[in-house]
C-alpha cells in the first residue's frame, strides 16, 4: 500500500532535523570548546661541566704557596705589614714584599705561577677564573702561565710608575721595574703582549725582549743575551774605612746583587753600591742577572785594617815640671 502524500513531506524534514541535532555537538567542539593549554616548551639539555672547568672554578684564589727568607704581607692599603705564612690567601688590595736574599712563589691554581725575587714588592689588582691581574711595584718578577683544554686564563702583570703591561695566556716571561719608569720585558716561551697606556703595543716573542724608558716608550723586541756582561772596578789594597763603595759595569737596566744588596745598572751599564765590611778578610759577592734569566756572578776578598786607635790624650798641665829622686822629667 503506498504511502501517504503527506507522510512523505514529513521525511525529508525529520532527516534534516536529525542531521542538525547530530551537527550541534560538533559545531559546540569546533567553534565554542576553549582550546588546550599550550604545552610547556621542552627543557633545553644539561651541559655536563668536565672536571677542568669545575676545578677552574675552584682555583680563584692567589696563595702565597712557598718562600725563603724574610716575606712580609699588608692587606689593603690601611694594613700593616706583617710576616707572611705558607699557603696563606691573597685577595684584591693585597700587598707582599720580600726581603734580602728571600724569594717567594705565588700560585693560582695551576693556571698561574709567579715567583718574586728579592727585594721585590707588588700587589694584587684582581683574580677571576679567567683573568689574574699583578701591580709589579719594583724588583724582578717572573711569571709562568700554563694553558689547559677548556681553561683560558690570562694573566696580567703591570708595571707600577712604568707605563707598561705585560700579558700572556700561555708562556713564561721576567718582568724587571726599578721603580722610577724603567721596565724591562723578556720571554722564554710563548708570546707576551708589552702594552703602554696609549695604547701601543709589540709581541714580546720567545727569546726576546723589550724595554720601556721613561719619555721613550716601548723599544722594539731584540734577542736576549745569551751571557750577561760583568766588570768590577775593586778597591785595592787593605781597607781603613769600615764601608767602601763598589764600582761596576753589566748590561744595561741589568739587576745586580752585591751581598744581599739589590740594585739596577742605569742605561749605560752601570751602578755601585756601599758595602759595610768587617774587620778582618771580607768576601764580597756580585751577581747580575738578565731578564732572560742569564747570570754572571764574580767575588773578591777586601782586607779591613782599622787605624790604630789615637793616643790617649796627654794628663800634662803646660807650664809644669816634675821631679822624683832620678832627676827632672815631663810626666807622660
Amino acid at each position: 500500500m503506498a504511502a501517504s502524500p503527506s507522510h512523505r513531506r514529513q521525511a525529508p524534514f525529520l532527516i534534516g532535523l536529525v542531521l542538525i541535532l547530530a551537527a550541534l555537538p560538533v559545531g559546540w567542539f569546533v567553534f565554542l570548546r576553549e582550546p588546550p593549554a599550550p604545552l610547556p616548551p621542552p627543557e633545553p639539555p644539561r651541559r655536563v661541566v668536565t672536571d677542568a672547568e669545575a676545578e677552574a672554578k675552584k682555583a680563584v684564589e692567589l696563595v702565597l704557596s712557598s718562600f725563603e727568607g724574610t716575606v712580609d704581607v699588608k692587606h689593603g692599603e690601611a694594613g700593616t705589614w706583617e710576616p707572611a705564612s705558607k699557603d696563606m690567601p691573597l685577595r684584591p688590595t693585597d700587598v707582599v714584599r720580600t726581603g734580602r736574599g728571600s724569594w717567594a712563589v705565588l700560585l693560582n691554581g695551576e693556571s698561574v705561577e709567579l715567583r718574586m725575587e728579592a727585594e721585590t714588592e707588588i700587589s694584587v689588582e684582581e683574580i677571576s677564573n679567567e683573568l689574574s691581574k699583578v701591580m709589579l711595584s719594583s724588583g724582578l718578577a717572573t711569571a709562568t702561565v700554563r694553558g689547559r683544554p677548556n681553561v683560558r686564563h690570562t694573566f696580567v702583570l703591570k708595571a707600577k710608575n712604568g707605563n707598561a703591561e705585560a700579558s700572556t695566556s700561555q708562556g713564561t716571561f721576567t718582568m724587571s721595574n726599578n721603580g722610577t719608569g724603567t721596565v724591562s720585558v723578556g720571554t722564554r716561551e710563548g708570546d707576551v703582549k708589552l702594552s703602554d697606556k696609549e695604547g701601543k703595543y709589540v709581541i714580546v716573542r720567545a727569546g726576546q725582549r723589550s724595554i720601556v724608558r721613561p719619555g721613550k716608550g716601548l723599544s722594539e723586541p731584540e734577542p736576549i743575551p745569551s751571557t750577561v756582561f760583568l766588570k768590577m772596578e775593586w778597591p785595592t789594597g787593605e781597607q781603613r774605612q769600615r764601608e767602601v763603595t763598589v764600582v761596576g759595569r753589566t748590561d744595561p737596566f741589568n739587576r745586580v746583587t752585591v751581598d744581599g744588596v739589590s740594585v739596577f745598572a742605569n742605561e749605560a751599564g752601570t751602578f755601585k753600591l756601599d758595602v759595610p765590611l768587617a774587620e778582618g778578610s771580607n768576601l764580597v759577592k756580585v751577581a747580575a742577572v738578565g731578564v732572560g734569566g742569564a747570570r754572571q756572578d764574580e767575588q773578591h776578598e777586601l782586607t779591613l785594617v782599622p787605624p790604630p786607635p789615637p793616643p790617649p790624650p796627654s794628663r800634662k798641665r803646660p807650664g809644669t815640671i816634675e821631679v822624683d829622686a832620678g832627676g827632672i822629667w815631663d810626666p807622660p
